[in-house]
């Protein structure tokens, strides 16, 4: 029986849970902010806090890899954990990895992320296509299999992105515009939603490309990058209702209370909603 295909699983989080993304991202500067050390303790207590009290409420949780991967194995070892409790708690999770490479050392990272039997099995890896959006196809098809997703970076906020993204081909389409011309076909005939996701900035405001891909659109640059809900309309337009808004320093600064973890992804959330209805 095939699994059921994470676009699906994602439109329903986002409908009974609210279009919200949560970063973690133990910055030694957060961790700080916390009262906690810049060690593996502080990273497990830090991870664990924000798992524990927002696992069970929001629709996605997204860990940032590499701030794991600095503390070595033992840090690995964390975002095992940290991974297995979040969607054993009923979150989707979308591991922030950034990989791209070719063959089959992108189907080893397809491996690590989207098998099954991975320790650090996601329901979903951002992933980058500058090798040539062909060079992610271990990890499409095993993201098919495993009935996971992929999050392609089309348009990213960061400004020295700009010199790849929106250089044109032959035929004067922007880079990232080929790139989102491939996500839409593989999501041909998904419905409600397909599951391969694009990675596009809040910030950005015009992004002059057509963004209906049929599949989700992952919007970094909420609250503490200086975008707010009330922009998603105007930057993503009719597909607005696909936007999954992600949060990270906006909701972790008001830990390490849990409370105040669930009222301010409560509030981002809500905010979100009304936006994406009122738009």
């Amino acid at each position: 029986m095939s699994p059921e295909p994470f676009g699906a699983r994602l439109r329903h989080a986002m409908d009974t849970r609210g279009p919200l993304c949560v970063g973690i991202d133990p910055h030694a500067s957060l961790l700080t902010s916390w009262g906690l050390n810049d060690d593996v303790a502080g990273l497990e207590r830090f991870t664990r806090t924000v798992v524990e009290a927002l696992a069970d409420r929001v629709a996605v949780l997204k860990p940032q890899s590499a701030f794991f991967e600095r503390f070595g194995s033992r840090g690995t070892a964390v975002l095992e954990r940290a991974v297995e409790e979040a969607r054993a708690a009923g979150s989707l999770v979308l591991m922030d990895a950034k990989r791209g490479d070719i063959g089959s050392t992108m189907g080893a990272y397809a491996a690590t992320y989207l098998d099954k039997d991975s320790p650090l099995f996601s329901d979903a890896v951002t992933v980058s296509p500058y090798l040539g959006f062909g060079s992610l196809r271990p990890a499409l098809d095993a993201a098919a299999a495993s009935g996971s997703g992929v999050f392609v970076l089309a348009l990213t906020s960061n400004p020295e992105g700009a010199e790849v993204q929106r250089a044109t081909v032959a035929d004067g389409r922007s880079l990232a515009q080929v790139m989102l011309d491939h996500m839409a076909a593989e999501n041909a005939g998904a419905a409600p939603l397909g599951s391969v996701g694009a990675v596009v900035g809040a910030t950005l405001g015009d992004t002059g490309a057509d963004l209906a891909i049929n599949g989700p659109l992952l919007a970094p640059g909420i609250g503490a990058q200086g975008a707010t809900p009330a922009d998603l309309p105007r930057v993503f337009g009719a597909s607005a209702g696909n936007v999954v808004p992600s949060v990270s320093r906006g909701v972790l600064r008001h830990g390490p209370d849990a409370s105040g973890l669930r009222e301010a992804a409560g509030r981002f959330a809500d905010e979100v909603r009304a936006a994406v209805s009122d738009g």
